[in-house]
């Protein structure tokens, strides 16, 4: 397994040890909701109530310091310091850049070092050829980089994996028979398509169109990234409701996921927002959201079968997460000429930071931005229990009737701290026609002091039900 510790070598903070062996994120400083909180004493006094952040996902780690007056010292040199004639107002707009930290590295807040420890897990395969296998992919690498600008492009993956299925190969049985009609969305690590299947007889009970994803790992994969990915993944086949997408099949091959889930034909409620001028009528944004809060009840309360974990110890528990919710992974479609809204996506991008395979960063410019996240999630990225999935839901409501964030971000701003020091506005200052009962009821499922207010979609639904 894959760990990163901070050890304490000065400053005697307790405890003496913070340690990581997934994915997260660290906010280091002075606030009481900080992950780590340094003291409110004359050796910390030139530390930000929130200083800075780690962007952790083992066995890799970064800092950003959040433009402090008096920067972070990292390995005896200043990071991240804004110009003192720049005043906090204006420095709050400034993004500052990430540094890459090392086994070893140290990283100063006031009288407190921090040192890094990484260990870095080889863990084999439990096979005897693990170690040949290693040589050959070695060279097998050399050989896979110099096709790297094509292997790497989502379209040329997926048509070198449909053609694979139509020889016959074995792991790719499940996509035998379709071919590429469009390209229906595309992000940092890969893409999905429009797919029809040729010839229907070839499978029974296919489906005619489906919506096909293929998505490429940021770093290198392994047979245990595999396997702990596809435990991961596995789970989002229980999700059988109408208001969320369905997943068919699921696979790896030649260094890429796939996955076969329903199409929706009308698209995304992100592109409905755009194409209805920037912002829904209050009637529609409720009635979309209303689906999306049935969807999440279902999922935050299926019954997870036991599973058998990597030690070979067994694990049961009841809902999934889905920890990304946002305008742009909630498809529609329509039935018998009604509008039905279906959540996708669910549990993909926890499955890929379980597995090791999303890259470094969580906070990067590739990664996305915290836009429809509660600022505990930011506090701490691995933050997944079903009131995080809640607050994002009411925070779309709020794109789709006023055309605006919850939080006022800017183009120049650091939207991770703006998520973090930026209350929430009241939907009402975006727009007065919204009636103050429902009002009132999206600002309780935005507000996130002490703790977010709605615990449950059925929560939320109740509340929604007695306004409108």
């Amino acid at each position: 397994m894959n760990k990163i510790t901070l050890k304490i070598v000065q400053g005697g903070l307790s405890p003496e040890e913070f340690s990581f062996s997934e994915r997260s994120t660290c906010v280091i400083g002075r606030a009481l909701d900080c992950n780590i909180t340094l003291p409110d004493d004359q050796a910390h006094s030139t530390i930000s109530r929130y200083h800075c952040l780690l962007d952790i996902n083992p066995p890799e780690i970064c800092i950003r310091d959040f433009g402090s007056l008096n920067g972070t010292t990292v390995n005896g040199k200043k990071i991240g310091q804004r110009d003192i004639s720049t005043d906090p107002g204006k420095a709050k707009h400034m993004i500052y850049p990430e540094f890459d930290l090392k086994d070893n590295d140290c990283f100063q807040l006031g009288d407190s070092i921090f040192q890094v420890n990484i260990l870095a897990s080889n863990e084999d395969t439990g096979s005897k050829e693990t170690s040949e296998k290693s040589l050959m992919s070695a060279l097998d690498k050399k050989t896979a980089s110099l096709q790297k600008s094509v292997s790497d492009d989502p379209l040329d993956k997926i048509n070198s994996l449909l053609e694979k299925a139509d020889d016959n190969e074995s792991d790719l049985v499940s996509i035998k028979g379709y071919h590429i009609i469009k390209e229906l969305g595309k992000g940092s690590m890969g893409a999905v398509y429009l797919a029809k299947k040729t010839n229907i007889s070839e499978r029974i009970g296919a489906q005619t169109q489906i919506a096909m994803k293929v998505m490429l790992p940021k770093v290198e994969t392994d047979p245990k990234s595999h396997r702990q990915f596809v435990r991961e993944t596995k789970n989002t086949k229980l999700l059988d409701h109408k208001n969320i997408v369905k997943v068919h099949d699921i696979g790896y091959y030649d260094d890429a996921f796939f996955f076969t889930t329903d199409y929706c034909e009308s698209g995304t409620v992100s592109q409905l927002i755009t194409q209805q001028g920037g912002k829904l009528s209050l009637h529609l944004a409720l009635k979309i959201l209303m689906q999306i809060l049935d969807g999440l009840e279902f999922a935050h309360t299926v019954k997870i079968p036991d599973i058998v974990l990597a030690d070979g110890k067994t694990s049961s528990a009841t809902g999934l997460v889905h920890r990304d919710l946002k305008p742009g992974n909630i498809l529609l479609t329509k039935v018998s000429g009604v509008l039905q809204v279906k959540i996708a996506d669910f549990g993909l991008a926890k499955a890929f930071d379980v597995a090791g395979l999303s890259g470094r960063t969580a906070t990067g410019i590739s990664a996305g931005t915290p836009f429809f996240m509660p600022r505990q999630q930011v506090i701490n990225f691995k933050f997944s229990k079903p009131e995080v999935d809640v607050w994002a839901a009411a925070a779309t409501f709020f794109k789709m009737a006023t055309g605006r964030y919850p939080r006022q971000y800017t183009r120049a701003s650091d939207p991770w701290l703006t998520t973090l020091k930026t209350p929430v506005t009241p939907i009402r200052k975006y727009d007065a026609s919204i009636p103050e009962a429902l009002a009132r009821v999206i600002d309780q499922a935005l507000s996130e002091q002490p703790e977010l207010f709605y615990k449950s979609a059925a929560d939320f639904k109740t509340a929604l039900s007695k306004v409108v």
